[in-house]
């Protein structure tokens, strides 16, 4: 039983359309993650990935069972995969202590008390996210890409 993504706001939590990012980086994630946030708070382009996203994971599933990982955990993690082309031990080690990641999947905790801390255990990453092919990221590439150019 998959969700979408309901980010549960508290004192601790920071909101992923209030996530900055530095501006001056040279490194490929910040540009990555910001595209990553843009979508999540898009709401047609959100709505565009969404669908395709449960077309290919959650079709002909039970709605039934124990909760998975979030379609929105699970792109964000394959597309920073896919983007700074890492293997899947520096992904799990992004997952759970990259700050900026984490506030883009919307599990970051703020400086406040981190005993419900969300991990990600390195086979529940691999068997998720290994569920999204290149044909499904490229088809959420050009979505990005038109509304990319509706801005423009």
């Amino acid at each position: 039983m998959r969700q979408r993504f309901e980010q549960q706001m508290n004192l601790r939590t920071v909101a992923i359309s209030d996530v900055k990012f530095p501006l001056k980086s040279r490194d490929e994630l910040p540009p990555v993650l910001k595209a990553l946030q843009y979508i999540f708070i898009t709401p047609e382009l959100n709505e565009k990935v969404f669908q395709l996203l449960e077309e290919k994971i959650c079709s002909g599933k039970k709605k039934t069972g124990r909760k998975g990982m979030d379609l929105w955990h699970i792109l964000v993690l394959a597309v920073v995969r896919h983007a700074c082309s890492t293997n899947w031990d520096t992904l799990e080690t992004w997952a759970n202590h990259h700050e900026l990641v984490r506030r883009v999947m919307g599990v970051h905790a703020t400086a406040f008390i981190e005993d419900e801390k969300i991990e990600f255990n390195y086979q529940s990453i691999l068997d998720n996210v290994s569920l999204l092919d290149e044909a499904l990221l490229l088809d959420i590439d050009k979505l990005v890409v038109d509304a990319g150019h509706k801005l423009v």
